[in-house]
């Protein structure tokens, strides 16, 4: 979210105010991803590379007919 937005929305005169509420270190990231995936791996899982190939000629037909 755009922290300028934010900081309006919220009241802030100053958009330090809302950096100091804003600010998330390494720990914070690690538990919001634990807390959105069943272990912390599916993230990752689901960023493989073999998750977007697509072998399918029918498929990639009509994708490229999308231009």
């Amino acid at each position: 979210m755009d922290l300028t937005l934010l900081s309006q929305w919220l009241g802030h005169a100053n958009l330090e105010t809302t950096l100091i509420y804003a600010h998330a270190d390494t720990e914070h990231k690690r538990r919001a991803i634990e807390a959105a995936t069943s272990n912390g791996r599916d993230t990752l899982i689901n960023l493989s590379p073999k998750r977007f190939t697509i072998d399918n000629d029918d498929i990639l037909k009509r994708l490229s007919g999308l231009k």
